[in-house]
């Protein structure tokens, strides 16, 4: 009875053991000259989105074209290429989307200015409406001497 319990344990530590290593993601490394070069890098793959996913930036992403793209941003920052120049050329390969805050640009002022232009039609719409309520209910609140008279009189039926 020991011996299939301990037996049985085994196997159950293999297989916790194996399931851990599957779950495991795998980590980039890339060795830089100098830590200057790191941080540039990581600080550029935490700014830029992965075009794969919905809201990951290439540090956060475990997709295969995030992984590409980190090692792209790392390359070229090893090269020595400036910052803007590498999100040139992302944004140039993948559009505006990489970027977590887009470019104030003639085809952004919509993501831009949309919102404000918003808030604004918003409150004015609030506005209007106030107002009118505040105007509607003065008016129902004065009567005609006729129509003072005729409630009157119902209000002396009732009693």
């Amino acid at each position: 009875m020991r011996k299939l319990l301990l037996k049985t344990f085994a196997v159950v530590a293999l297989l916790i053991g194996y399931a851990a290593q599957v779950a495991a993601t795998p980590v980039d490394t890339f060795e830089f000259s100098s830590p200057d070069k790191q941080k540039r890098a990581l600080s550029l793959a935490h700014e830029l989105r992965c075009p794969q996913c919905q809201n990951q930036n290439l540090i956060d992403s475990n997709s295969p074209v995030a992984r590409d793209l980190r090692l792209e941003v790392y390359k070229m920052v090893e090269e020595g290429k400036a910052d803007d120049e590498i999100v040139q050329f992302m944004t140039s390969r993948y559009g505006e989307f990489v970027l977590y805050k887009p470019r104030l640009e003639t085809k952004t002022y919509v993501l831009w200015l949309g919102p404000v232009a918003l808030l604004l039609f918003g409150g004015l719409i609030g506005f209007i409406f106030i107002r009118k309520q505040r105007t509607s209910g003065s008016k129902a609140l004065e009567l005609s001497a006729e129509e003072q008279r005729q409630l009157d009189e119902l209000l002396k039926r009732d009693k």
